[in-house]
């Protein structure tokens, strides 16, 4: 904890003596574990040291991922106060055999138990995370996990599809790989979720991405439209002055030198103007308005079809994109096949 504050406040210091310009934080986000493993006082130090050497807007968006069985009432209570507006929750699933079988810590009755706390402390911004085809999971459970948590009336929902990543105990455990969903229970899973959801008055702006009105997450939005982001911490990324970088991953490295930010530089690489081009397609079309047009020439100064103009037309042309009143964005079609269309933009 000592080492992530004196990063944040030698990268402020860097910031404010060598750029000269009062940067407007829009959104925080903390993330990238389980944040609500901090106690009050630690989420009071962070927060406080945040706002202490970076201007946060007053209407920013400032989200902490918990996980179920980290939370007490003390520390909602102390984020609160220290002005966290915006709970992401890591439920996955309400079948508690479900959860065991992921290896998560914590039952549907905990979490529950955690959601209506948090409701009663006063968070009216909360997100739950679902994961779809688990091992052993039918499309009836996923209805059943839908359903339940849809009557919570949670503000935003992120639904995504377990994947195995290759060297994880997953990957190794034959019981799990054997009682896997097949594609078709996991495609007719997919396709429920929006089904379901837009019924509940949920809309779909991201691939995975489910809100009410308004509650979209600005922060994740910002990723996708290419804002600017430092991240802190370690092994956290950032995408700042046209370059990506992560710091170092190494927790006695990251303690030992973290008053000097380049010193805890991982990696490095300087943006070219074709990367960035590619990464506003890539990661613009996964939300569902897409990519304008007119923004993109502001941005790059050239046309858009200039670049990618064969692709666009040839997706347009089998029915997997569409133009939109100047927006270039996929259809339903589209997001079924979508990283197999998002290949093609690579320069």
């Amino acid at each position: 904890m000592a080492a992530l504050l004196d990063e944040i406040r030698q990268m402020a210091n860097h910031i404010n003596a060598y750029e000269f310009v009062n940067h407007s934080v829009q959104s925080i986000f903390l993330g990238g574990g389980t944040p609500s493993l901090l106690e009050p006082d630690q989420i009071r130090m962070l927060l406080d040291c945040l706002r202490g050497h970076f201007y946060i807007e007053e209407s920013a968006e400032i989200s902490m991922e918990a996980n179920p069985g980290t939370l007490t009432r003390e520390k909602l209570i102390a984020a609160y106060e220290a002005g966290i507006n915006r709970l992401s929750i890591g439920l996955q699933s309400t079948d508690d055999l479900m959860l065991r079988r992921l290896g998560r810590i914590h039952s549907f009755k905990q979490f529950l138990n955690n959601y209506e706390m948090a409701r009663e402390v006063g968070f009216d911004n909360i997100n739950i995370d679902l994961m779809s085809g688990l091992p052993g999971q039918t499309l009836t459970d996923w209805k059943e996990t839908l359903s339940t948590v849809v009557s919570l009336r949670p503000d935003h929902i992120s639904a995504y599809s377990l994947i195995i990543e290759e060297g994880t105990p997953f990957a190794e455990d034959s019981l799990i790989l054997s009682n896997l969903p097949d594609e078709e229970t996991d495609r007719q899973m997919y396709e429920i979720t929006g089904e379901f959801l837009a019924a509940q008055g949920y809309r779909r702006y991201e691939i995975s991405n489910y809100a009410l009105p308004g509650k979209e997450c600005r922060h994740n939005m910002g990723y996708w439209e290419g804002t600017p982001y430092l991240g802190f911490g370690l092994g956290a990324s950032s995408y700042y002055h046209h370059a990506r970088f992560s710091n170092e991953s190494d927790i006695s490295k990251y303690i030992k030198d973290p008053f000097v930010p380049f010193h805890l530089r991982a990696d490095y690489e300087e943006q070219t103007k074709k990367q960035e081009m590619e990464d506003r397609m890539i990661f613009g079309l996964r939300m569902m308005k897409g990519v304008s047009r007119e923004e993109f020439k502001r941005e790059f100064g050239v046309e858009m079809d200039e670049m990618f103009g064969s692709v666009i037309d040839k997706y347009i042309l089998y029915g997997l994109m569409e133009d939109n009143e100047g927006r270039v964005c996929l259809t339903d079609s589209g997001i079924d096949v979508s990283n197999r269309i998002f290949e093609e933009f690579l320069l």
